[in-house]
């Protein structure tokens, strides 16, 4: 569950705020799933709900995206829970809590037949509780012939890990979805370029989204190209990289053209940055 704290002013510490605050449905994961099937894709989440007031929330809310999931609510434990401040400029700062889903296994998996491809979170492999579990979850799907698209979350969390085993994930995946700071992290580049050839070295497609200028990727360690955004007033940035992985899959999987793939992302994610939230407004969209 997000709970999202916008203000337009400066914080009083030690004191009130004015605040616009909402509570709606987020986890990154979660919200590529419902971009995904706001876009009319047939999508399974494999994630954990607490049964408590908020699993049960996020659950009827999942059905309304119809997205499709595992039906069953964890007793004892609680939701997993972020709340996410967004300051005037739009930009966000989340504390998260992952909750239940730090008990994630191969057991929530579902039958991996008929399935085109697999997105992962990198706060399921970042969060040491469910780290274990996760990688044999990769390996199971990998088995399968399964590609799997990759977002390695937020460099905060990611300087907790240490680099041996951050590439280690990515040579585990097939495509690799990451914002610049991310990027020049984990490739430890000085600057996109070379990032960019670090990455794609490893992984045979690299996107590396760049907010208002928009993305840049390559492919087969040769073909490099840019789709820059247009000018737009940001209302919530959160989300913005999990509607660009949905507009990305849903384009990739589709006809494999990576320049009209990623031209979907930034399109989704432009969408998704005029809104309060990280999930698409149901009944509206692109």
């Amino acid at each position: 569950m997000d709970v999202s704290v916008v203000i337009d002013s400066e914080i009083h510490h030690g004191g009130d705020t004015q605040a616009f605050i909402t509570t709606q449905g987020g986890g990154a994961a979660a919200n590529v799933a419902r971009w995904l099937a706001h876009l009319g894709e047939d999508v399974f989440l494999c994630s954990r709900i607490a049964d408590d007031p908020n699993g049960i929330i996020l659950q009827a809310e999942l059905d309304k995206y119809c997205v499709r999931h595992a039906n069953h609510r964890v007793p004892n434990e609680k939701t997993g829970t972020v709340v996410v401040l967004v300051t005037e400029d739009g930009e966000r700062t989340m504390f998260p809590d992952s909750g239940s889903n730090s008990g994630l296994s191969a057991a929530d998996l579902p039958p991996l037949d008929n399935f085109s491809a697999a997105y992962l979170s990198g706060y399921a492999l970042i969060n040491p509780k469910s780290r274990t579990n996760v990688t044999e979850m990769i390996h199971l799907i990998r088995a399968k012939g399964i590609p799997i698209v990759f977002d390695p979350g937020t460099v905060g969390a990611l300087r907790r890990i240490p680099d041996s085993l951050l590439q280690e994930w990515i040579t585990m995946v097939d495509i690799l979805l990451l914002n610049e700071e991310e990027a020049l992290h984990i490739s430890q580049a000085n600057d996109l370029e070379g990032a960019l050839v670090s990455l794609a070295a490893k992984v045979s497609i690299v996107v590396i989204k760049r907010g208002a200028k928009g993305a840049i990727a390559i492919s087969q360690r040769a073909l490099t190209l840019e789709v820059p955004a247009p000018e737009l007033e940001v209302v919530d940035t959160t989300g913005a990289g999990d509607s660009f992985a949905a507009g990305f899959m849903a384009s990739w999987f589709e006809d494999g053209v990576l320049a009209k793939a990623v031209e979907n992302g930034v399109t989704q994610a432009t969408f998704c940055v005029t809104n309060v939230g990280a999930r698409p407004p149901l009944g509206k969209g692109l």
